[in-house]
């Protein structure tokens, strides 16, 4: 039997624990503030693309996730001019802030790790290419790790 009575939610929703589930593998099991380091780090990326290139990731990304994706979003104000990684974390360190401590490379790692797996590779391809180098080759890092 489904949970909320409609089969799209039901997988947002269970897609979603998926994702939330493994950002926790990384940053400790608070599925809040796994939540807040998935929206944060999401935002940052959004806001440091080009508007075109922005919307296509956000249309690959699960429907509840692609939510919060878009929360607060303004493309006139896009991208954003941070091309270093210090500057890409500072970002997402202040966002974070209302949270329990949460070290930003580790959130950060955790999410960019999380769009690799479970993302198209060609749109993670495009991402990573239209990023600063550096951020492209701490992206590149967090595959790794």
């Amino acid at each position: 039997m489904s949970a909320t009575g409609l089969d799209v939610f039901d997988k947002t929703l269970q897609i979603t624990n998926i994702w939330l589930d493994e950002v926790m593998e990384v940053i400790g099991p608070d599925r809040h503030v796994a939540w807040k380091v998935l929206s944060v780090v999401l935002h940052k990326l959004r806001d440091r693309l080009p508007v075109d290139l922005s919307a296509h990731l956000g249309a690959e990304l699960p429907l509840l996730v692609r939510g919060v994706y878009y929360d607060q979003y303004k493309p006139a104000a896009q991208p954003a001019d941070w091309n270093t990684v210090e500057e890409f974390l500072t970002e997402v360190q202040k966002w974070l802030a209302d949270t329990r401590p949460t070290n930003a490379k580790d959130a950060t790692r955790a999410v960019f790790a999380l769009l690799s797996r479970r993302m198209p590779a060609g749109q993670i391809a495009k991402v990573k290419q239209a990023l600063p180098e550096p951020i492209r080759d701490f992206w590149t890092s967090a595959e790794a790790a």
